[in-house]
């Protein structure tokens, strides 16, 4: 089975590179297209400038004109209008302005594409393409993210001090709330060579451009083993408001590796991808650091110089995502004691509200169910006492049928009352103590609606992880857009070898066997019982349609590669 984002759909989405073009081949123009075709995009062009160099030196940039810059710009807007944009080496401020001048006159006539920056002004290696200094403050407010480098990072910000008494010092509150002040007389003393000043300068250029930051580390000295990304999010559409405003490190082992010319492009430009195939932003940047670490991985060398990344395909491995890490705390379970894991396949799973439904379905053979009730100070809803006695009526009919009943987000009372798990969403996921959960003994369920979560989920080592909104729902507002049947393949390919999955939202018996297809392992159902006349025999028709399309699914598998059957 292929890895593409394009088993199913035919038009590759168009995304554009501004940059200048790299005659070794490694970096610029020609890293972002070959990033771009891999990636299951139509790359296009705009070049600013032509490089002379090769693996060891850049010997001379020579900018095209101002005429051929717009030129360019022009007539790709006119035919091949972009998903998103990566802007790569400008070589000087007249073409800074002239981009900026160019997207504010877009931005007047229509939304503005996705557009990622990457400040080329030094190399990882230290080399610099541009001699005199550039200000890309006419890009702020135009662009969507800005990905410096370390020695980048620190042009990009005025020059503040940080005095050890963080709390009294006037310029670390102008870094916090990104006003500069007036104090570009004082300067970042020794804080260029750690952790704390790459976070507190990450923040300053977030607010200072208006939009989201990833700073890269991997030519940090102060960095080891692991190359760390300083990731500053501001209002992220599609994705959970929790991870707005937030500054998270994102972590991976470093490859010990000379061959990285290149990268930054790289990195860059598939980020642009990711948008382009309709992910978050948050799932962007960490399946572009995934496509990072392969080519890292897999890189060789051409010439006496650094040599350059290969093109490794669709990222489906575990082992090359990075670790999210929160600077507010760990988001990793840190206790010493497992979940309680499932104990037979969940199947079909539902999720009910009901008492009488719950009754219904374990009477009808269901073994796995979620009990989730609210509790609302509002005429519909619960109170604590009352929704306390629900739960613990639940948990007794479970026990009756000797099923894995999972109670939804209250996990105290699911631990009080001794419920065979929890599951918890994103939200509940922040604030619930998951080592209470873990020494009670209780499984763990995760809801994850993108990547980005899927991650946070697998640092947590859940006992299963629910992936969706598959298809519409009306169940809840969710503020992700329904991830499809592509994605969720996307996402089982990820995750499938290490736990168990379940599809969730939108869930019926006639959208069964296309979700058979996604190999996922499980499928959680809400109103296709909770809305039938006979819930009990809802459930039965259900796992029964299950049963087959999974079984045949697996039938048609290459030996070898089987899954137990449900």
């Amino acid at each position: 089975m292929t890895t593409s984002m394009h088993t199913q759909v035919d038009k590759k989405p168009i995304v554009w590179t501004i940059a200048g073009s790299d005659s070794s081949g490694g970096a610029g123009i020609q890293a972002d297209l070959l990033t771009m075709n891999d990636l299951q995009c139509h790359g296009c062009s705009v070049i600013s400038c032509i490089t002379a160099q090769n693996t060891v030196n850049v010997t001379l940039v020579e900018p095209v004109s101002e005429q051929m810059l717009i030129g360019q710009l022009d007539a790709l807007w006119a035919d091949l209008v972009p998903i998103a944009i990566k802007i790569g080496l400008l070589a000087n401020q007249q073409q800074v302005d002239i981009v900026a001048k160019w997207l504010s006159r877009v931005s007047r006539l229509t939304t503005l594409p996705f557009v990622v920056l990457d400040p080329v002004m030094v190399a990882s290696s230290g080399a610099q393409f541009c001699q005199q200094t550039i200000d890309f403050k006419p890009l702020a407010g135009l662009i969507s993210l800005i990905t410096p480098n370390q020695h980048e990072l620190f042009r990009l910000c005025p020059k503040l001090l940080l005095s050890n008494d963080q709390s009294s010092n006037t310029e670390f509150s102008n870094i916090e709330s990104g006003n500069p002040h007036s104090s570009n007389q004082t300067t970042f003393t020794n804080n260029d060579n750690d952790e704390l000043g790459m976070i507190m300068a990450a923040k300053w250029v977030a607010n200072h451009f208006n939009c989201h930051v990833l700073a890269k580390g991997g030519d940090a000295l102060w960095q080891q083993q692991q190359a760390t990304d300083v990731y500053v999010t501001r209002s992220v559409l599609g994705a959970s408001h929790i991870y707005d405003n937030q500054v998270f490190k994102l972590t991976s082992p470093r490859v010990n590796t000379n061959n990285n010319h290149g990268s930054g492009c790289t990195l860059s430009s598939a980020i642009a991808c990711f948008v382009a195939h309709q992910f978050v932003l948050h799932d962007a940047i960490v399946l572009a650091k995934a496509y990072v670490n392969k080519g890292l991985s897999g890189s060789y060398p051409i010439g006496e110089g650094p040599g350059v990344l290969t093109r490794s395909g669709w990222p489906n491995e575990l082992s090359a995502m990075p670790t999210i890490t929160s600077i507010e705390g760990n988001t990793a379970y840190s206790g010493n004691k497992a979940f309680r894991p499932v104990a037979t396949p969940l199947g079909v799973y539902p999720v009910l509200d009901s008492l009488p439904q719950l009754n219904a379905v374990l009477a009808a053979g269901c073994r796995t169910v979620q009990f989730r009730v609210k509790c609302s100070e509002h005429v519909n809803g619960l109170t604590l006492q009352a929704l306390e006695q629900q739960i613990i009526d639940a948990i007794a009919i479970g026990r009756d049928f000797n099923a894995q009943l999972f109670i939804n987000d209250h996990w105290q009372l699911a631990i009080k009352h001794s419920a065979f798990g929890v599951h918890l969403g994103q939200e509940d996921l922040a604030c619930a103590s998951l080592t209470a959960i873990a020494d009670a003994g209780l499984a763990l369920g995760i809801s994850c609606h993108s990547y980005f979560e899927a991650l946070l989920a697998h640092q947590c080592k859940p006992s299963y992880i629910a992936l969706g909104h598959i298809y519409p729902t009306t169940t809840k507002k969710m503020p992700s857009a329904p991830q499809g049947v592509v994605k969720l393949t996307q996402y089982v390919s990820l995750l499938g070898k290490f736990y168990p999955t379940v599809a969730i939202g939108g869930v019926d018996v006639g959208r069964l066997e296309q979700l058979a297809s996604s190999k996922v392992g499980d499928v959680a159902v809400v109103r296709a019982i909770t809305h039938a006349d006979d819930p009990g025999e809802a459930y039965r028709l259900l796992h029964q349609r299950w049963l087959q399309f999974t079984r045949g699914c697996q039938a048609s598998q290459e030996p070898g590669v089987l899954k137990e059957a449900v």
